[in-house]
C-alpha cells in the first residue's frame, strides 16, 4: 500500500476542506495520488509507466465529480467537520471513489464498444490508436481491449489502496468498508444484469429499473452518502434518511442520464447523439417505449425501436426517427414523472431526518442539480 498523502500538502488550507469548491480538491487529491503511482510505474517498467499515464489522463480528463461530492456531504450531514486531520482524511477517502467510477466507465465503454468519452477517445480505442501509430504486430483491436480491461482493473486497485491510505481512523474505516464493499459488488451485478437483459432482449420497465438500481443508483448516490455518514459514525436514523434519499435520487440521477443518451447535445453531453441507441440499452425510457406500444398493438413502432437498438451503423435520421416514436408513445413524458416523483420522495426523506446543516440543504440542492441536468 502507498504511504498516505501529507495532511496539508492538498487541497486544504490549515487543515479546512472549502465546501465551495470540492470538484476542485478531489482534483487535488487525485492528481497527488496518481503522481506518486506513476513513480512507481516507472520504476517496474516505462512502458507500463507510458499505461499509468494514459490512465491518470483519463482519471483527470473530466468528470462532475458526483459520488465524492455526496460523500463529503453524507460526511458533514451525519456531524463531521470541514476542519481538522479527519476532514482532510474524508476528503481522501471520498476521492477514491473516482478511481472507482474510472473503471467502471473503462469496462463499460469496452463492453458498449463506446468509442468516444468526454469529447475524446474511450481507452479501448485510445490503446489502438496506439497499437497503430507504433507499427505493433498483431490485432489492434485486441490489443485496445486487453489494455483497457488491464487499466480499468488497476483503477479499481488504486481505489481501493487510496481508500485504506486516507488516515481514516480504524473504527471509521471498518464501518465504511461495509457501503464499500456493497457498491463494488452491486455495480458490477448491475453492469452484469445489463448485458445479460440485452442478449435476452429483456424489455420489461421492473428489469430496465433493476438495472438501474444496481448499476448506477447504488454506486452513484446511495452507497457514497452512506460511506461519508458511516465515516462519521452516522446514527441509524440519519443512515436510514440518507439511504432512501440516495436511492430516489441516484434512480432518477440515471433516469435523466437515460434521457440525456437519446436526446442530449453531443457537444454538452461529449458522446455522439443517440448513442444508447447503438449500444442497444434497455433503458427505463426504452422499457417504457416498449409497453405501451405492445399496449396499443402499434407493431410499427416497435419494429422500429427493435430496428435501431443495437445498430452501430444508425444515422441521425432514424435517431430523430427514435426520439419522434419515444415522445409520441408517451415514454418521455413517463421518465421525466418518474423523474419527478423519485426527486420529491427523496427531498421528503431528507426533510423528514434531523441531519446536520449546511448538509441538508446541500443534499436538496445536489438532488435537484443531478435529475435537472443537459450533460
Amino acid at each position: 500500500m502507498p504511504p498516505s498523502h501529507s495532511v496539508t500538502a492538498q487541497a486544504t488550507n490549515e487543515d479546512t476542506v472549502v465546501e465551495s469548491n470540492l470538484p476542485e480538491q478531489v482534483q487535488q487529491e487525485l492528481t497527488e495520488f496518481l503522481r506518486s503511482r506513476r513513480a512507481e510505474a516507472d520504476d517496474l517498467d516505462p512502458a507500463f509507466q507510458a499505461a499509468v499515464v494514459e490512465l491518470a489522463g483519463f482519471v483527470l480528463g473530466g468528470g462532475k465529480r458526483i459520488r465524492p461530492t455526496f460523500a463529503w456531504w453524507g460526511w458533514r450531514a451525519a456531524g463531521g467537520g470541514a476542519e481538522g486531520r479527519e476532514a482532510v482524511a474524508m476528503l481522501r477517502a471520498a476521492s477514491a471513489l473516482e478511481l472507482l467510477q474510472a473503471c467502471a466507465l473503462v469496462h463499460d465503454d469496452l463492453i458498449d464498444g463506446s468509442d468516444t468519452r468526454r469529447g475524446g477517445p474511450t481507452v479501448h480505442r485510445r490503446f489502438e490508436q496506439v497499437h497503430r501509430e507504433s507499427g505493433f504486430a498483431g490485432d489492434g483491436e485486441q490489443f485496445g481491449m486487453a489494455a483497457a480491461v488491464l487499466l480499468g482493473d488497476l483503477a479499481l486497485s488504486w481505489a481501493d489502496d487510496m481508500l485504506h491510505g486516507a488516515g481514516i481512523p480504524p473504527a471509521a474505516l471498518a464501518r465504511a468498508l461495509r457501503p464499500w464493499r456493497a457498491m463494488r459488488t452491486e455495480v458490477l451485478a448491475g453492469q452484469y444484469l445489463d448485458v445479460l437483459g440485452q442478449v435476452r432482449g429483456d424489455e420489461t420497465p421492473q428489469a430496465a429499473l433493476r438495472i438501474c438500481q444496481l448499476k448506477s443508483a447504488s454506486y452513484t448516490v446511495q452507497r457514497p452518502l452512506e460511506l461519508g455518514a458511516e465515516v462519521a459514525g452516522a446514527s441509524p436514523e440519519a443512515l436510514e434518511a440518507l439511504r432512501r434519499f440516495g436511492s430516489d435520487i441516484g434512480v432518477a440521477f440515471q433516469l435523466r442520464d437515460d434521457l440525456l443518451g437519446v436526446f442530449g447535445d453531443p457537444g454538452v453531453t461529449g458522446k455522439p447523439a443517440g448513442d444508447d441507441l447503438r449500444e442497444g440499452k434497455r433503458t427505463v425510457l426504452i422499457a417504457e417505449a416498449a409497453a405501451t406500444a405492445r399496449e396499443k398493438g402499434d407493431q410499427e413502432a416497435l419494429d422500429l425501436l427493435h430496428g435501431v437498438l443495437g445498430d452501430p451503423d444508425l444515422d441521425e435520421q432514424r435517431v430523430e426517427q427514435a426520439r419522434e416514436v419515444l415522445t409520441r408513445l408517451g415514454a418521455v413524458a413517463a421518465v421525466e414523472e418518474r423523474i419527478t416523483d423519485l426527486t420529491a420522495s427523496a427531498l421528503h426523506a431528507l426533510h423528514g431526518a434531523d441531519l446536520a446543516e449546511p448538509a441538508a440543504s446541500r443534499l436538496a440542492e445536489l438532488a435537484v442539480a443531478v435529475t435537472d441536468r443537459t450533460r
